[in-house]
């Protein structure tokens, strides 16, 4: 276990440097168009703010590659955060190694929230560089690390700094999202159902492994359907495949076997014969997909196969939409499994929700994140902290 914020004592009148994950998405006025990254850090700056700290935040926006770039200023999010906890968030542009900066750092009063601009301007963030990691931690007494959806990455913010500042502890929201991935690792309620979309089996190999280890039922959706039906020697016509991974599929078919799990994959789908909305549309068995058409949903009987499944879970882990969801003709198999689990959940299952498609998935479906156990903030990273990998943002951080 972590140490986290709670484990604090005193923190009246201390500077506290939180790395955050702010990397929201906007519409080319440059209005924010999903704040949730930002909401999911309140707690963690509003008992910082209760307890009379100092607070810096500290968070990347985009990738502008190491160098100056108005396109990611962080100006709008330090706009949208002082809506949010009610008090002007001190924006700070001045460089960090300045004496500038410092200076505002240190004339900060008990109980304000500051934000540094995008770490990702410098361009030692993403090496790891130990004199930006330095410079960071010259600024503060304490280092909090709240950015779930960057511990995957070994940067000057996230992992190089706790070199250079003690303690180190987690935030409000890493500490929800370890607890809850945790959880789901360590002792899962079973049945345990997984539910692994998507469109690339490559992206999902390590998951799809270790996930067999502890699930009772793995339920396999999206592009990665016909990488499977396919390893079994039928024709997908003109579906997504990855020729080069059909021996990993039939490896983890014969895993599944091995191990007793359900490895479930469509018996039938929605096929099309053009990428449009426009298309026109068929219902087929999954292994008798002509050419010319391409697989682009989950069908109805494998729907109904996949809710009786899920219903009877007691644990229920989610990631990637079972099909182009994006359309309108293709979002009904991600919606019905959208609605299983939440209705699940409902019935006292526990379900942990990751990866950005999921998430824009329920969002468009109007489903609130309040339908699941947890929504996880983080895409890399909470899929590889569930295929097993250690996280360096984490790892760096002091053990209770």
């Amino acid at each position: 276990m972590k140490k986290t914020v709670k484990d604090l004592a005193d923190l009246k009148g201390k500077k506290i440097l939180v790395r955050v994950d702010f990397n929201v998405p906007f519409d080319e006025n440059k209005n924010i168009t999903d704040d949730t990254r930002i909401k999911a850090a309140l707690p963690t700056i509003n008992y910082l703010k209760d307890n009379g700290a100092r607070i810096i935040l500290v968070s990347h926006l985009g990738r502008p590659k190491g160098q100056i770039n108005e396109k990611y200023t962080l100006a709008p999010v330090a706009k949208r955060l002082s809506e949010l906890v009610s008090a002007q968030t001190v924006f700070l542009q001045e460089p960090v190694g300045s004496t500038e900066l410092k200076e505002k750092v240190n004339v900060l009063k008990d109980g304000e929230v500051a934000l540094l601009e995008n770490i990702r301007f410098y361009p030692g963030e993403e090496k790891n560089d130990p004199e930006l990691a330095k410079q960071l931690a010259e600024l503060a007494d304490v280092y909090v690390n709240d950015a779930f959806g960057a511990a995957h990455r070994a940067h000057s913010s996230t992992e190089g700094i706790t070199k250079y500042i003690s303690p180190s502890v987690s935030g409000l929201l890493m500490e929800k999202e370890l607890t809850m991935l945790g959880s789901l690792l360590e002792n899962p309620k079973r049945p345990f159902v997984a539910i692994i979309g998507g469109s690339k089996v490559s992206s999902k190999i390590g998951v799809l492994e270790n996930l067999m280890d502890k699930v009772d039922t793995l339920i396999v959706g999206g592009g990665m359907t016909y990488t499977f039906v396919k390893s079994e020697g039928h024709s997908v016509g003109n579906s997504i495949v990855e020729d080069d991974k059909l021996d990993i599929a039939r490896h983890l078919v014969e895993k599944a076997r091995e191990k007793n799990v359900g490895l479930v994959v469509s018996k039938d789908v929605v096929i099309a014969d053009q990428f449009s909305n426009d298309a026109n549309t068929r219902i087929v068995p999954s292994t008798e997909i002509p050419d010319g058409w391409e697989g682009v949903d989950m069908g109805p009987d494998s729907r109904e196969k996949a809710r009786d499944i899920i219903l009877k879970a007691q644990t229920i882990l989610w990631n990637g939409p079972v099909g182009v969801f994006e359309m309108d003709k293709f979002e009904g198999g991600t919606k019905a499994i959208a609605q299983n689990v939440a209705d699940a959940t409902k019935h006292g299952a526990i379900s942990v929700l990751g990866g950005g498609d999921t998430v824009a998935a329920i969002e468009k479906f109007n489903i609130p994140t309040q339908s699941f156990s947890h929504v996880s903030t983080g895409g890399g990273a909470s899929l590889e902290f569930i295929e097993g990998k250690e996280l360096p943002g984490v790892a760096a951080l002091d053990n209770k």
